[in-house]
């Protein structure tokens, strides 16, 4: 039977350094190639940092009273790893793969997905719901909750978690089971540390129900402490180990890029494939469309694209006037050959051509009046999977580097200006008319993609002064409240940090009292401030 308790242990390992002050870096070059993260936020600064390779490193960085920010790849779109004073906890040391099973895998905090799919690539296994940057940590994928493409079929990082090992603010460890700790009927769990026991109290707020969501602590009845720590963002233990659940069986997976001269098409296009997704995952019929993932890029990305020679070098066609573009990830049962898959799209338009996924898709392709211009990559065929891949991750960079010129050539104070917003599928066609209404009557030059098979968009400004950016921001925290109107979230899995909008949005979301239950929680675990202070949320109300 799960109780509402839990006792901490003392960390396993021997520190490297004899005392805390004897394992910090202070060197000045070296510190300084941790000072920013992808968010570029700045005035990052650091008093030192720590390279953990055990539950012993990280607990003696803990021991002192200076503040740590843990971080893992720095690949934060939120300034959440970016340092502001603390001694920086590099975690990139604990990067082994400790077992895989049948239908888990054991591995360390600082573990890539590129290292983590690798490895379970040679196993047969597949893990699917990490983000699309495969250079993130496996301790940065849990502590912000993140979520990616393939949402629509297999959820967030939080579905997959089965176990973590914690190391507290004050040094004890706890290893959580999923299903071992849930909260008391009044609210609460209970940490019995060794002089101690503290009370943790369960946040009174309730969650959006959207197909993401990382928007600081979770809060349910009878919640399980495990989701207490996935989505903390850093700021309630420091992640050591984990245990993923993974599938058995790898499926093949097919690409395609598919252009649509209006979005409306494109949209009506999403609308239908979801729904014969879904019908194959009920009927588990094997020539069913399977579609894990489907993601898409406007208009103005695709200039992006043809300003920057992305879609030549990658030798990718996109027809003059396409309105956007959508990259559909097809699931086809595993060994499916590439030769198969051809043979299938090859024949799709004959009539009495045998059944199957692809043929049905092209089907679909056909009916769209779009199969003549699409791109595809079919199982095995990695390098035109990674040209296909390299447009959409083009996108995003197009636009980082273009607020970095605009930062260095017009204006210091220009910096990244963008949102990361769920709502109910049924519910998008209007938040994207209200993206394009409020960008459009302040004249901003803006960017939008996102997740659309589960209703994640993500508008980014192109600014060309700091002006643009103060509106921009404006236009989001309005943008937010719309989101929230429309049933979704305005956070959906890029987490919080130490935005100041994206802080103000979490208030939005949760009320003043939402994010004082939020320090309550803090507070209980972590009385001293001491990890990741400023992260979601200040001090001080």
């Amino acid at each position: 039977m799960p109780g509402w308790s839990i006792r901490a242990r003392a960390p396993r390992g021997t520190p490297r350094a004899g005392h805390a002050l004897a394992g910090i870096q202070r060197d000045a070059d070296v510190l300084a190639a941790f000072l920013e993260d992808a968010a570029h936020f700045p005035g990052g600064h650091a008093d030192g940092l720590i390279t953990a390779t055990s539950e012993a490193d990280i607990s003696q960085a803990l021991a002192g009273s200076t503040p740590v920010l843990p971080i893992g790849a720095q690949s934060s779109l939120t300034g959440g790893a970016t340092p502001m004073g603390e001694v920086v906890l590099n975690t990139n040391r604990l990067n082994h793969i400790l077992d895989i099973g049948t239908d888990s895998v054991r591995v360390e905090a600082g573990v890539t997905l590129l290292d983590l799919d690798q490895a379970l690539r040679q196993a047969g296994r597949y893990y699917p719901p990490g983000p699309t940057f495969m250079g993130a940590y496996v301790g940065g994928i849990i502590a912000t909750n993140a979520a990616g493409a393939a949402t629509f079929k297999y959820g967030t990082t939080r579905d997959w978690v089965i176990a973590l090992t914690v190391v507290l603010p004050g040094g004890e460890v706890l290893d959580i089971a999923r299903g071992a700790v849930i909260a008391h009927d009044d609210g609460y769990f209970e940490i019995l540390l060794s002089d101690r026991t503290i009370r943790v109290p369960v946040p009174r707020y309730r969650m959006p129900q959207t197909a993401k969501l990382s928007a600081g602590y979770f809060a349910a009845p009878a919640m399980d402490l495990i989701d207490l720590f996935i989505g903390s963002e850093g700021t309630l233990g420091v992640i050591a180990e984990a245990t993923l659940r993974v599938l058995p069986v790898r499926p093949a997976m097919c690409l395609a890029f598919v252009p649509f001269a209006l979005r409306a098409g494109a949209l009506a296009f999403v609308r239908q494939v979801r729904g014969l997704a879904r019908d194959t995952w009920r009927t588990r019929d094997p020539n069913g469309i399977d579609v894990s993932a489907i993601e898409h890029m406007d208009a103005r990305c695709l200039e992006l694209l043809r300003e920057d020679g992305v879609d030549r070098s990658q030798g990718v066609s996109i027809p003059p006037g396409t309105e956007m573009a959508l990259l559909v990830t097809l699931e086809l049962p595993a060994g499916t050959s590439g030769a198969r898959a051809y043979e299938e799209i090859g024949n799709a338009r004959e009539p009495e051509a045998p059944d199957g996924p692809l043929r049905r898709f092209c089907r679909l392709l056909d009916a769209a009046g779009v199969l003549d211009d699409v791109e595809v990559a079919v199982p095995g065929d990695d390098g035109r999977a990674n040209q296909l891949l390299a447009v959409r991750e083009a996108v995003p960079a197009s636009v980082n580097q273009r607020v970095g010129r605009a930062k260095q050539t017009i204006d210091p104070r220009i910096e990244k200006t963008a949102a990361d917003m769920v709502v109910p599928f049924d519910r998008l066609e209007e938040l994207l008319t209200a993206y394009e209404t409020a960008f459009g009557a302040r004249g901003l030059d803006v960017a939008i993609w996102g997740h659309i098979s589960d209703g994640n968009l993500h508008p980014n400004v192109i600014p060309r002064s700091s002006a643009d950016v103060d509106a921009g921001k404006a236009i989001i925290l309005e943008l937010g409240r719309e989101a929230i109107r429309l049933g979704g979230a305005p956070l959906a899995e890029h987490g919080v940090g130490r935005n100041s909008v994206k802080q103000r949005l979490l208030e939005q979301l949760y009320g003043r009292e939402g994010i004082d239950d939020m320090r309550a929680v803090k507070q209980a675990i972590d009385p001293d401030w001491k990890l990741a202070p400023g992260v979601l949320f200040s001090r001080q109300s």
